[in-house]
């Protein structure tokens, strides 16, 4: 189990550079995926291994087979079972997950598959949350499931639009940690601590480096139509370290 600790700066990365940065700046947790460019998606081991030569800093690893919904068929949530075990041994200290069912309810069955398959560590419970029917049954399923946070953006498209949400969600007094993320960086850390008694936050702290190419053969696309294969989305050490300052401000609410 990972060690408590007052505020909790999770940085979400999908690269042993991004990775670096974060512990540079300053991140007290990862959250490791790859192909953040999606949303992200289940980690190689290797790239885990590869972090965990340089850093024992505690990582969550998101488990998601594939780009778009939650809602999985078995053999992906058979997938993701069989995956979970390797990225313990590789030195995971806890698990990212979330299944839905069609009616946009938590997919209990799935999800004590994957907790089990977790042994115990730490467990995350995905923005798969701010897209379910419910924000309270889908808080209250995850508690009895021995989920132990939830990332969320309020049910929004980034957590200052979900503020109202984070405050219900709070008030209600949840027996899960709320962690803020969706446009998080050191402004709205701020602005959400002046309301709110948040502790845990999520963040990329992204920004766009150019390609080191020189020659370029423009038109042929490799991916999701209209983005750049010339940029290189990767976490930056400054933002992290501003996000990590705020977070240690004393809080007026």
């Amino acid at each position: 189990m990972e060690q408590t600790k007052p505020t909790c700066l999770e940085v979400c990365v999908d690269s042993f550079a991004s990775a670096m940065a974060a512990v540079r700046g300053g991140a007290d947790r990862l959250e490791l995926c790859s192909c953040l460019l999606v949303g992200g998606l289940t980690p190689d081991v290797a790239l885990l291994e590869q972090i965990r030569r340089e850093s024992d800093i505690p990582i969550r690893c998101l488990m998601r087979p594939r780009f778009g919904d939650f809602l999985y068929a078995p053999e992906e949530i058979q997938l993701m079972e069989l995956q979970i075990p390797r990225l313990a041994s590789a030195g995971a200290t806890g698990f990212v997950i979330g299944c839905l069912t069609s009616e946009g309810r938590l997919d209990r069955q799935s999800m004590e598959r994957l907790v089990r398959a977790a042994g115990g560590r730490n467990l995350t419970l995905h923005r798969a949350f701010d897209v379910s029917r419910d924000a309270e049954e889908a808080m209250a399923d995850a508690a009895r499931l021995g989920i132990d946070t939830i990332l969320t953006s309020g049910q929004a498209a980034d957590c200052w639009s979900g503020r109202a949400c984070l405050g219900q969600l709070l008030e209600a007094g949840a027996p899960l940690e709320i962690m803020a993320g969706g446009g998080v960086g050191a402004e709205v850390i701020r602005k959400l601590r002046a309301l709110y008694p948040l502790r845990t936050f999520h963040m990329s702290g992204k920004v766009t480096l150019p390609s080191a190419m020189g020659f370029r053969r423009e038109g042929v696309p490799m991916g999701l139509p209209g983005l750049d294969e010339f940029s290189i989305w990767q976490t930056s050490e400054d933002h992290v370290r501003a996000a990590a300052h705020a977070l240690q401000e004393e809080i007026s609410c």
